[in-house]
C-alpha cells in the first residue's frame, strides 16, 4: 500500500484522513482491486495512531463498499465497478458519523443542519478535504 500522510493539524479527524487517502489511492490506481491492506494493528503501528482509529477508518470503508474486510483473512480492496456504486453509501457514512458526533456533543438538529449549511457555503479548499471526489 502507498504510504499514508497524516495532519494532525488539519482539523479533519485522522480516521478520516485514513479513509480519504485509502479512497483516493483506489480511484487513482494506487492500490487496485484485490490488494491488500495492512492489518489494523500494522497501520496503526506504522502510522502511530491507536488501533482504535484505524479500525474505526477501515470499518466506515467496508460499509461505503470501498474495501472488503474479511473476518481471519484481511481488508482487501474493490473492484472499480463496486466503488462507483459505494459513493453514495460512502457520503451516507461520513454524513451518519458527522450527525452522531455532533448529537453526542449535544448539538441540535438545526445547529447540526445550520454547521452544515455554513460550511458547504465557504467551501473546504481541495488541500484541506483530502478529496477530488467533485
Amino acid at each position: 500500500m502507498p504510504p499514508l500522510e497524516l495532519d494532525l493539524r488539519s482539523g479533519l479527524p485522522v480516521y478520516l484522513q485514513i479513509m480519504r487517502q485509502v479512497e483516493k489511492h483506489a480511484a487513482s490506481g494506487r492500490l487496485r482491486a484485490g490488494d491488500q491492506l495492512p492489518t489494523v494493528r500494522g497501520l496503526a503501528l506504522q502510522l502511530g495512531v491507536n488501533f482504535n482509529t484505524v479500525a474505526r477508518a477501515y470499518g466506515l470503508l467496508d460499509k461505503a463498499g470501498v474495501v472488503s474486510a474479511q473476518q481471519g483473512r484481511g481488508t482487501y480492496v474493490l473492484d472499480k465497478a463496486d466503488r462507483q456504486k459505494a459513493r453514495n453509501p460512502t457520503l451516507q457514512a461520513l454524513t451518519a458519523e458527522y450527525v452522531a458526533q455532533a448529537r453526542r456533543h449535544n448539538f441540535t438538529a438545526a445547529q447540526i443542519a445550520a454547521a452544515l449549511a455554513q460550511r458547504l457555503k465557504l467551501g473546504v479548499p481541495a488541500s484541506r478535504a483530502g478529496d477530488n471526489h467533485e
